[in-house]
This record gives structure tokens, sequence and C-alpha cells, in this order.
């Protein structure tokens, strides 16, 4: 038995990994009776500005679970025969952005795994800095890998503590003691969802509510709530654990919340600016972020230009403080993806 996992982390990880694994979205629902993969699929493509290089969406019937993935963007992986024949009422999705770390097939999630004879899915958005010495642990307990990934070792994480518990909440909980990083993730078993977020609230995960109390999502951003007419509720908090079955919504906590280090990446570039998180339109923040910097550093210049397109909203800020005119100087090709690298 290995002992940090038996001690649940108490030892130091032996290598940590400071570059950037993933940005993603992630996507949650729970709806008997309503078509959850459909659903799923528009979300995500709301959510794609969040990831171009894979795609996937995995669906519970209350007997099994079927996923679907592949590399591409949404509409290039999934048809509408593919979206037809996977009916269920909860279902998770994922689009992945990798910088580094396998590009094949075998990475793009949900990831799939078996916990003696139940199926589950996991979506994931986050970097695990100790993933390298949780892995290495749990091969040499005989644990096998498909990928190089640190959302298939929390996967098999969870799967290892819930056989030991008996519990998928239990082992969710034990897998959050153990991650060390920022992570947002969605689970789907046959019959539940599950929603848990670091406890340090560094990546985004918000829940909300279809109307009619049809169900529940959960999502990376607002803006993928609105995509699919839900309400937005609250944010899932920090170390919390969301699960979402036939008996409805519960909550506990899955470790004890640290100090909120939210990643400013979001507020700067990642979201879509017509997202709300914190209670704070995505959009105003960058314009007042721009005219706050037109007050820190004012110039004499003839034009304030947007670089498209997550820095317009900070321009039209400058500008509207300065009293330079905003212009367009700098215009994206909408037909290709993400330019910003």
């Amino acid at each position: 038995m290995s002992e940090k996992l038996d001690h649940l982390g108490s030892s130091a990880p032996e290598q940590q990994d400071d570059k950037l694994h993933e940005e993603c979205g992630v996507f949650g629902i729970w709806a008997p009776g309503h078509d959850v993969a459909r659903m799923t699929y528009f979300a995500l493509h709301s959510l794609q500005h969040r990831g171009q290089d894979s795609s996937g969406i995995a669906v519970g019937d209350g007997k099994t679970v079927l996923v679907r993935k592949d590399l591409g963007l949404v509409t290039q992986v999934f048809t509408d025969a593919d979206l037809a024949a996977m009916p269920g009422k909860v279902a998770c999705g994922h689009c992945r952005y990798g910088t580094a770390g396998a590009k094949g097939w075998e990475s793009a999630q949900p990831h799939l795994s078996m916990i003696n004879d139940v199926i589950i899915a996991l979506a994931h958005n986050g970097t695990l800095v100790n993933f390298d010495s949780l892995r290495h642990e749990l091969i040499e307990m005989g644990v096998p890998f498909r990928s190089n990934t640190d959302s298939e070792v929390a996967a098999k994480l969870i799967g290892f503590f819930t056989q030991r518990g008996h519990s998928l909440r239990t082992g969710i909980a034990h897998t959050m003691r153990m991650l060390e990083g920022g992570y947002a993730m969605v689970l789907v078993r046959d019959n539940a969802m599950y929603a848990f977020r670091d406890p340090h609230g560094i990546r985004p995960l918000v829940l909300g509510r279809l109307s009619g109390d049809a169900g529940w999502v959960v999502a990376s951003e607002t803006c993928a709530l609105d995509t699919v007419g839900a309400e937005y509720v609250r944010e899932v908090e920090p170390g919390e654990i969301i699960r979402i079955s036939d008996d409805g919504l519960s909550s506990q906590m899955g470790c004890r919340p640290r100090a909120l280090t939210n990643c400013i990446f979001e507020h700067v570039y990642f979201s879509r600016p017509d997202s709300v998180k914190d209670g704070m339109s995505i959009y105003r923040v960058r314009h007042n972020m721009g005219r706050v910097l037109a007050r820190e550093t004012p110039v004499e210049a003839d034009l304030v230009i947007g670089v498209p397109d997550s820095g317009c909203p900070a321009a039209e800020g400058y500008a509207k403080e300065s009293g330079i005119p905003y212009g367009t100087g700098l215009i994206k090709n909408r037909y290709i993806a993400r330019t910003f690298i």
C-alpha cells in the first residue's frame, strides 16, 4: 500500500510542474426528460473560447454512461446523429485547451473510469501541480493509465478512494485533500452528477437552475447558463462538493476552504465579456481596467485601438477616461481559432 495515498497526502510531492497545462471549459446538467446531450452541446459551444483542442460529452441514462469525444471544435466532433444517440438524464461536457502534455485522443475529456461495476466520467478545468508524483504512486500500485494528463490522475484517485470508502462523495473528498493546484471538476455516473472546486477557488465554477425547476446545471461561466435557459444561483464554493440526483441537490465541504485566490487571467482575458463572475460583469471589469490605466498611464495619442477580442472593452474604457477617440485598427479573422499565441 502506498504510504502517501494511505496517509491522504501527508508526504510532500516528489516533483512539481509549474507549467500551464489546461485552461478549459466544463459543463454539467441534471435534467430528466430533457435532451441533456444536445443542451450540453450548445453549452460547450458557448464555452468554446475556453478550449479548442478537443471536445467531449458523457451522458448517464440511469444504467450506464456513454461518452463521445475527439480532437477538434464542438461542431467538428458532434453530429446531429451523435447527439440523438445519447439519451439520458445527466451529462457533463468538456472543451480542452492544453499547452503542455499529450494532445492526442486519449487526452480528450471527459475521462471514463471504472469503480467496481460503476462507470464515471470526469471533466476537469485546471492544473494539478503534484500530479506526477500521484500518478507514479498509482502506477506502482498497478493502476493503469491511458494518458499522461493530470485529469486522468484525478479520476483514478477518486476511484481508488471510493473503493476504500464505499462512497463516491467520500472518494471525491479524499481526492480533494490530495490534490495541489487549481481545479473545477464535474463528474457524472449513471444516475447522479457531482461538481467540486479547489479550496482556493482558483478555477471558476457556477451553479444554475433550469426554468420551471426542470433541473440543475454547473458551468465554468455564466454565458453557458444563458445558452441553455438556466438562471444563475451562486458560485460553487471553494472546497465544496455538490451532488445532484433524484434525491435533489445536496452539498458538503470536501476539504477546508483556504484563502480565496481567483485567477486574474479570467478577468483580463479568458472569460467571455458577457459572463458574470463574483457578481461583476466581465465586460464592465475590463472597461474599468482601461479607465484606471488611462489615469495611471496617460499618453498623447490620436486613437485608442483595442486588440480583438478581449482587449476591446479595456480600450473603450481607456478612450472614455482619456477623451482620446476609440477606433478599430486591428481586425481578427472570424473563421480561425484563437490568435493570442
